[in-house]
C-alpha cells in the first residue's frame, strides 16, 4: 500500500468455512456503513498454526469490494458497528 493513510478500517462480520476447500476458513470484513468489503481466505493447517483474527484490519480501498445486495449491505453495516461499539480493532476475536 503506498499511503497508510489511505487505508479503510473494516470490522469482523462474518467467518466462514469454505464448501469447496476442506481447512479454509473465509473472513469477511466490511465498513461501518456496510457497503464495502473484504475477504480474506485462511488454510487451517495445524493446530499448533497460530494466526490471530483481529476484530479489525486497515485495507487498500483498491481491495475492498462494493456490497450490491441491500439486505446483506444491512447485515454487514449492523455487525460491523456491534464490532466496533464494542472491540478495539486489535483485540483477538
Amino acid at each position: 500500500m503506498s499511503d497508510a493513510d489511505d487505508a479503510v478500517r473494516v470490522w469482523l462480520v462474518e467467518r466462514t468455512y469454505s464448501d469447496d476447500e476442506q481447512n479454509m476458513i473465509i473472513l469477511t470484513y466490511a465498513t461501518t456503513d456496510g457497503e464495502r468489503y473484504f475477504r480474506k481466505e485462511r488454510a487451517l493447517t495445524s493446530f499448533t498454526d497460530v494466526r490471530d483474527t483481529t476484530a479489525a484490519v486497515d485495507v487498500d480501498p483498491d481491495n475492498l469490494g462494493t456490497v450490491d445486495d441491500p439486505d446483506e449491505r444491512e447485515a454487514y453495516a449492523a455487525e460491523a458497528s456491534r464490532m466496533a461499539e464494542t472491540h478495539d480493532p486489535d483485540d483477538v476475536i
